[in-house]
């Protein structure tokens, strides 16, 4: 029996809350596993990689986002649609410099801290969510852009907000992506 064409795959979301909270224990094993905070930070950063290489398939898929064109484009579609669709949030997005290529993502509320109050003891270097930076570099690694992306403020570290610095490495070849005239 053939399924109808027109049926798009169903995706099944996972609760939110449990999401978190998983990810919570994660932390807290590294935690234990390793002692310091630059493992940890490199063991979640390396899983948000390989999470990344994979979920930029689902994001195209999922999303129909077309080509984009410059640095700003991509960056406006990673705050405004990937973080939305799969966090549900919208961060604010900065341009850091005249080149371009240097950009912050401003997130007011970040839902995996949710249920976090502050760093463990004598954890002040650990990068909580770290996972996110390997993500975003891992989504445009497959798509052939290389990045740098750090976490320049954190909450959990006392700052006002959440930012994520997005660094292009490459300058993309505007001649390649220009339609013809």
């Amino acid at each position: 029996m053939s399924r109808p064409a027109h049926r798009r795959p169903e995706y099944h979301k996972i609760n939110k809350d449990l999401f978190v909270l998983t990810y919570g224990a994660l932390v807290a094993q590294l935690c234990k596993d390793y002692e310091k905070d630059e493992d940890v930070n490199q063991y979640l950063d390396k899983m948000g990689y390989g999470i990344g290489t994979r979920l930029v398939e689902d994001f195209l898929a999922r999303s129909c986002v077309g080509r984009c064109h410059s640095y700003s484009e991509i960056i406006d579609i990673i705050a405004q649609v990937a973080f939305k669709m799969y966090l549900g949030i919208t961060p604010s997005v900065t341009c850091n410099n005249s080149s371009k290529n240097e950009f912050s993502l401003i997130l007011e509320k970040n839902p995996l801290v949710e249920f976090v109050e502050e760093l463990p003891a004598g954890r002040s270097s650990l990068c909580y969510c770290n996972l996110l930076c390997g993500i975003i570099r891992g989504a445009l690694e497959m798509v052939h852009l290389a990045a740098d992306v750090t976490f320049l403020q954190d909450r959990l570290k006392g700052d006002s907000v959440t930012e994520i610095g997005i660094t292009f490495l490459k300058k993309r070849d505007e001649k390649k992506y220009r339609g013809k005239k």
